[in-house]
């Protein structure tokens, strides 16, 4: 069972750490902003959204709490089969 049960947090950190990479990826937009003095172009300025960055942070943080976990987990359980 504790074997089952480290695989399984190992699995999920890395579920958490794609899903992570994906909302820190999805909370990036552009924005064209209009010029500072007339004639000059227009510039495209990446916009970010604190909610997706949160959520990218807080799974992040998951991923990397649920793989300690795990591999010590898993470690735990090598070392007292020997």
């Amino acid at each position: 069972m504790s074997r089952r049960r480290a695989v399984l947090e190992l699995v999920l950190a890395a579920l958490a750490a794609v899903g992570a990479v994906a909302s820190w990826r999805a909370a990036i937009s552009e924005a064209v902003v209009a010029p500072v003095l007339a004639g000059e172009p227009s510039t495209v300025s990446q916009v970010y959204s604190a909610p997706m960055l949160t959520l990218s942070l807080m799974l992040a943080t998951l991923a990397g709490v649920l793989a300690v976990v795990g591999a010590a987990r898993l470690r735990r359980r090598a070392s007292t089969a020997k």
